[in-house]
């Protein structure tokens, strides 16, 4: 008792699926025979990452399923230490999204250098110095006026 038909085998495959693949991309660790992927090599682990800073798929980078779980690892790793970053800034101006079409604020423009906070070295050049310290009546005190105040 056969479901749903069982016409599926009469039909031919499409040419998606009868297309001869590529060559496999060999596992470069197993090549070069690296017993353990290092998560401080920051160079090699971009190799598998995207621009935008995601992990590369198996089939894209090639590694056997031993080595890309350890480069994932490598790279998770090399993340949570501040080797590498989660993401990457990408400067292209997107639309504003799925549900957003209504919205005024989605499309603000970017900060520009004057809205930008002032640097640490700005801020300590341009504090101000010290002032002395002012009587209740508001006049400055003098070392001098301070001593005969404490003789009094």
């Amino acid at each position: 008792m056969a479901r749903g038909g069982g016409g599926d085998r009469d039909r031919k495959r499409s040419t998606k699926d009868s297309r001869r693949p590529g060559k496999k991309k060999v596992c470069i660790f197993c090549k070069e025979h690296i017993e353990w992927v290092d998560y401080k090599d920051v160079n090699l682990l971009r190799r598998y990452m995207s621009d935008r800073g995601k992990i590369r798929a198996q089939r894209v980078s090639g590694n056997c399923t031993q080595h890309q779980r350890k480069v994932a690892v490598a790279i998770k790793t090399a993340r949570e230490l501040a080797l590498l970053p989660y993401t990457q800034r990408t400067m292209a101006e997107r639309g504003p999204g799925r549900g957003r079409s209504g919205r005024q604020d989605a499309m603000l423009p970017a900060p520009t250098p004057e809205d930008a906070p002032p640097d640490i070295d700005e801020l300590e050049e341009s504090e101000p110095e010290a002032e002395p310290e002012a009587d209740v009546e508001g006049a400055e005190l003098d070392a001098t006026e301070v001593d005969e105040e404490a003789e009094v």
